[in-house]
C-alpha cells in the first residue's frame, strides 16, 4: 500500500498547515476542499489514510464518512473537528472512523495518530489477503493447487522466506502479478508495503522519477520533493512488471540499487539506503534480449538469482481450467450477489477445449462476461459463452463429448481426472514415473490418485 494521505478541509490555510506536517515524510499528499472533490480524489488516489474535517459545506464530515465507507469498507478515516463533543465522537467511531481529533491538533499528536492509522490499514489489508488465501485454498489443495505443479508450489514456499531477487517469466496473463503478491504475503515482509509498477507503461524519464524520486527543482515541473517507489517499498517488496521493457539508460541504475541497496534521488546528492526485496516479471525472452544487446547481461544475472517460469494455461490441463473457471464463477457471483453457480455439460466442454491464448486473464474476463449474461440462470450454458468459444471447432468438441459419454454418465471432475490419468498411463505403457512426469505431478500424488476407489 502506498503511503498516501488525502487531506479534506474547506479552509485553504488549514489544508496547507496539515500538508506541512507530512511534507518530507515520504507521504504522497492529495487535498480536497469539499465532498465532491474528496470523492473524486479518493477514487483517483485510493489513499491509505484520509484526514476529514467535519465542518464541510454541503455534506457534513459524518455524511461523507458514510459515503467513503460505503464505497470502500476498508477506508481509513481520521475525523477532525473544531467543535468536539462526546456524542459526535461516538457517532464518528460508530460509522467507522479510525480516530477523532479536535482542532487545533498538535502536529506531533497528529503525526503519531496518522502513523498508527496507516499501520492498522496495512494490517487490515494483509489480513484480508490472508483470508482470501484461505478461502481460495492457496495452501496447495485449492485453486493454487490446481493452477501450479507441486514443484513450482514448493519453490514458491521456499522463495517466500528469502530475500533474493526473483524473476518470473511466462506469457502475458499467466498470473505473474498474483505470484508476486503471494510471495510477499507469505514472507516475513508481509506487513511492509507491496509496491507494483509496470515498466512498459511509463516513459524512461517518468519511470526514473517514479522509481528513484526527485528533489524539488530537479526539473521544470518538480515543484516539491517526491519519494521514489524504492523508498515507499522500504522493508517490503517492489514488483517490477514487464522488466524486459526497461529503458537501457535505467538498467545500470537498477543494477546499482540491487547490488548496494543505495541510490540518489534525481537532482539529489545524498545517498539513500533501502531494504527492498525485488520481484521482476516479463513475457520477453531476456536471454535473447541479452544476446541482442537490448538488456544488460549483468543485470539479467542479478535479477535471475531464482527464475520461475509460469506455464501457459493450455499446458496446465483441463483440471486446472475447470478449477479456475469454477473459482472465478463463485468469486464473481459472490461480488455481484447473483448469478449461476455451475456450468452445464456443453458449456464445460467448450471451456475445456478452448486453447486460452490469453491465459488466466482471458479466462477470468470470459467468466466475468458469463456472470452478467447468465445472472438469472442457475447454470452457465453454451449460449452464454463468447462466439470465439462457440466457433467451428466447438460443434466437433460437443459431438465428441456426446459420443464419449451417455446422458446419465458421471461427468464430475474426479471422474474426468481418473479417465485422463488412465489415458496417460496407456500412452506411456503403464510406467508410473513417466506418467507422473507427463501429468506434472509427483509420483506420490499419482499413487494416491490411483488408490482412490
Amino acid at each position: 500500500m502506498t503511503r498516501s494521505i488525502l487531506i479534506v478541509d474547506d479552509d485553504a490555510g488549514v489544508r496547507e498547515a496539515l500538508r506541512r506536517v507530512f511534507r518530507g515524510q515520504d507521504w504522497e499528499i492529495a487535498m480536497a476542499s469539499d465532498a465532491a472533490t474528496c470523492i473524486a480524489e479518493y477514487e483517483r488516489v485510493r489513499p491509505a489514510v484520509v484526514l476529514l474535517d467535519h465542518g464541510l459545506p454541503g455534506l457534513s464530515g459524518l455524511q461523507l464518512l458514510e459515503v467513503l465507507r460505503e464505497r470502500d469498507p476498508d477506508a481509513t478515516v481520521l475525523m477532525l473537528t473544531g467543535h468536539a463533543d462526546i456524542p459526535l465522537a461516538v457517532e464518528a467511531m460508530r460509522l467507522g472512523a479510525e480516530n477523532f481529533l479536535p482542532k487545533p491538533v498538535d502536529p506531533a499528536h497528529l503525526d503519531a495518530a496518522v502513523a498508527r492509522a496507516y499501520e492498522h490499514a496495512e494490517l487490515r489489508r494483509q489480513n484480508r489477503f490472508y483470508r482470501e488465501q484461505r478461502q481460495e485454498g492457496l495452501g496447495g489443495e485449492g485453486v493454487a493447487g490446481a493452477t501450479f505443479a507441486p514443484e513450482l508450489r514448493r519453490h514458491l514456499e521456499l522463495l517466500a522466506e528469502g530475500t533474493a531477487p526473483v524473476l518470473l517469466t511466462g506469457e502475458t496473463g499467466t498470473g505473474k502479478g498474483w505470484v508476486a503478491q503471494l510471495l510477499h504475503a507469505r514472507s516475513p515482509r508481509a506487513r511492509a508495503p507491496f509496491v507494483e509498477v509496470n515498466c512498459a507503461g511509463l516513459t524512461a524519464t517518468f519511470l526514473d522519477a517514479e522509481l528513484f524520486g526527485h528533489e524539488k527543482g530537479a526539473f521544470t515541473d518538480a515543484k516539491a520533493q517526491k519519494s521514489g517507489l524504492f523508498e515507499v517499498a522500504h522493508g517490503g517488496t517492489l514488483f517490477l512488471d514487464e522488466i524486459g521493457d526497461l529503458a537501457p539508460e535505467l538498467q545500470p541504475k537498477l543494477l546499482k540499487v540491487l547490488e548496494s541497496q543505495r541510490f540518489r534521488r534525481l537532482g539529489g546528492t545524498r545517498e539513500i539506503t533501502v531494504d527492498v526485496r525485488l520481484v521482476a516479471a516479463t513475457h520477453h525472452d531476456l536471454r535473447a534480449a541479452v544476446r541482442a544487446g537490448r538488456f544488460r547481461e549483468d543485470l539479467y544475472y542479478r535479477l535471475a538469482v531464482f527464475p520461475l517460469h509460469l506455464p501457459p494455461l493450455r499446458e496446465r490441463g483441463p483440471t486446472t481450467v475447470h478449477a479456475l473457471a469454477q473459482h472465478f464463477l463463485a468469486d464473481l457471483r459472490r461480488r455481484v450477489g447473483r448469478g449461476p453457480s455451475a456450468f452445464d455439460r456443453d458449456a464445460l466442454a467448450l471451456l475445456l477445449q478452448h486453447p486460452w491464448p490469453g491465459n488466466i486473464r482471458e479466462l477470468r474476463n470470459t467468466i466475468e462476461r458469463v456472470v452478467l449474461l447468465a445472472r438469472d440462470d442457475e447454470a452457465v450454458r453454451a449460449e452464454h459463452l463468447p462466439a470465439e468459444l462457440r466457433g467451428p471447432g466447438a460443434a466437433g468438441a460437443l459431438a465428441a463429448l456426446a459420443g464419449a459419454v451417455g446422458g446419465d454418465e458421471d461427468l464430475s471432475l474426479e471422474v474426468a481426472e481418473r479417465r485422463h490419468i488412465a489415458r496417460v498411463l496407456a500412452r506411456v505403457g503403464g510406467n508410473r514415473v513417466h506418467a507422473a512426469r507427463a501429468l506434472r505431478i509427483s509420483r506420490a500424488t499419482l499413487y494416491k490418485k490411483l488408490e482412490k476407489p
